[in-house]
């Protein structure tokens, strides 16, 4: 498992830069973060039950709280809190970035949906 090392919320560029002990960094956009929540309001109790989470463009990340020597705890100005962040995940968001917001994107198109307001 990989335990992050360090983080820094970048306020003004809406970011969260995580580096972990294998040497990996990532900058993670807050949107990112929050449409990709762990929390139960986003990935639902079971399979089949994600929610698509719109109209997230503008969010920015208010605090971080750690979780044990294991996670952090997002907060965002939509007041969103609730997703614990493990260290996995975190880096499973950085390496999956990618193909996951293009996924997004996809989906927001698909329904009709927007990042804006």
């Amino acid at each position: 498992m990989n335990t992050a090392t360090e983080l820094r919320l970048r306020r003004a560029e809406k970011c969260l830069d995580v580096t972990f002990d294998d040497g990996t960094a990532f900058s993670l956009p807050a949107e990112y973060l929050r449409v990709e929540s762990p929390s139960a309001e986003v990935q639902g109790h079971g399979p089949g039950q994600r929610k698509i989470v719109s109209r997230r463009r503008h969010v920015a990340i208010i605090g971080v709280e750690p979780v044990g020597h294991y996670a952090v705890r997002l907060i965002f100005d939509d007041l969103h809190d609730s997703g614990i962040y493990s260290w996995a995940f975190l880096h499973q968001l950085g390496r999956e970035y990618a193909a996951r917001w293009e996924s997004y994107l996809n989906e927001l198109a698909s329904k009709g949906l927007s990042r804006d307001l």
